[in-house]
């Protein structure tokens, strides 16, 4: 029994957190996803229309918690952007037979004028046509000369060139870049 002013004190102590640091593993997040054409070919697509191509994924990633093993294929189609060149649209990625929703874009591929149009070959054939045409000018006038026949080629390459069609070139090792939406 206690009497008086003295008392008796009870000191409960919980136990000391120690400041060590914290371990936590980082997992990068990203919303980008490398790809390649799946085709074997180069394709030449007009800027103005829809193609339905499949892409493969080059690096192993992770969006919004699918993970996407080298070599998965991506579905979708080349659309047009409205300003001079094709967009990839991605609609669904395939893992392991599997198909799974996928949004994602690419920035616009430009397009270029037709490199077989624009090639050393087209180019001859184009001179080729242009001097022809050139000597048949030349024998309708009165007679063929050199100087007909040679700006008949310039002619003919420069209308070549000229009106060769711009076309989107998508190469089999070229890399395109979706982003998740």
């Amino acid at each position: 029994m206690l009497t008086g002013s003295a008392g008796l004190a009870i000191l409960f102590t919980a136990p000391v957190a120690s400041a060590q640091p914290a371990t936590e593993t980082l997992i990068a997040q990203t919303n980008t996803i490398e790809t390649t054409s799946a085709q074997s070919e180069t394709l030449y697509l007009n800027e103005d229309r829809s193609y339905a191509y499949d892409l493969e994924v080059e690096r192993a990633v992770t969006i919004d918690g699918l993970y996407l093993p080298v070599g998965s294929l991506i579905q979708g189609s080349y659309q047009p952007a409205g300003d001079d060149g094709l967009r990839y649209i991605a609609t669904a990625a395939i893992v392991e037979g599997q198909t799974y929703r996928l949004n994602a874009t690419s920035d616009v591929i430009d397009d270029q004028k037709d490199p077989r149009d624009t090639s050393g070959g087209a180019i001859a054939e184009d001179a080729a046509i242009g001097a022809a045409g050139g000597a048949v000018l030349g024998e309708i006038l009165g007679g063929i000369d050199l100087g007909e026949v040679l700006g008949g080629a310039a002619a003919g390459v420069a209308v070549g060139n000229l009106t060769a069609d711009q076309v989107v070139v998508v190469e089999p090792d070229e890399p395109i870049v979706l982003y998740a939406n």
